[in-house]
């Protein structure tokens, strides 16, 4: 998504535009925490082999997510969003460590927060990373936001009969093979401690917004 109008790399038309969008939600209320993933540079899984190990793909995978992190949170403050930027992996040159102290504190002050280096270990997804941190700091829902408007009962790119669907159960979500919006450790973790999911296009005017504000949009995995 932070790819933008470019086939990698971040857009920082893009990341200003979505700046705006969050301020929608802030100045409504809404405390925000962003985990930020790394895909616009590279996925761990799809380098790994030909001489990279999984261990050192997944960290490549991490790293990227801590440039991410750094444009979305000078992006933000520049553009009037205050937000504080935090890493599960160590940099402390570029970027304050995570704790959850320092998480909670951020958030008291009506500041974004933004995470980089996921979960901090290989072999796990920002996803799932999103979920343990939404779990860690006790938030009410978890906003996937994705490039299509929620969950279809099938690939909506190949099948033009898919049909999208509003409301899916977490048990569903995970052992439904069809379902690949999330993967299948974020959304065990998420149904195991019955936390609610919101897939949304992130792409459309006031969608975080809406989202934010409990409003129908997208498909709510619950």
């Amino acid at each position: 998504m932070l790819a933008g109008q470019h086939e990698n790399g971040v857009d920082p038309t893009f990341i200003q535009w979505l700046s705006h969008e969050v301020k929608k939600a802030v100045d409504g209320g809404t405390e925000i925490v962003i985990m930020v993933g790394g895909g616009n540079f590279l996925r761990g899984a799809q380098i790994a082999g030909a001489g990279i190990s999984r261990v050192n793909a997944d960290f490549m995978g991490m790293l990227g997510t801590m440039m991410n992190t750094l444009a979305v949170t000078d992006i933000f403050n520049n553009e009037g969003v205050t937000t504080r930027a935090l890493s599960n992996i160590e940099a402390s040159q570029v970027l304050d460590q995570f704790t959850h102290r320092r998480a909670i504190s951020h958030i008291e002050k009506g500041r974004v927060v933004v995470v980089a280096g996921g979960i901090g270990r290989p072999y796990l997804t920002t996803d799932t990373a999103a979920v343990s941190l939404a779990l860690e700091l006790g938030c009410d829902v978890i906003l996937k936001a994705t490039k299509v408007d929620g969950i279809y009962d099938k690939d909506p790119v190949k099948f033009s009969d898919a049909v999208k669907l509003d409301a899916v159960s977490l048990h569903e979500a995970v052992k439904n093979e069809a379902i690949k919006v999330m993967d299948k450790a974020a959304l065990g973790l998420a149904m195991e401690q019955n936390m609610p999911i919101v897939v949304f296009d992130l792409e459309k005017d006031d969608n975080i917004l809406k989202a934010a504000s409990g409003k129908a949009i997208g498909t709510k995995v619950s």
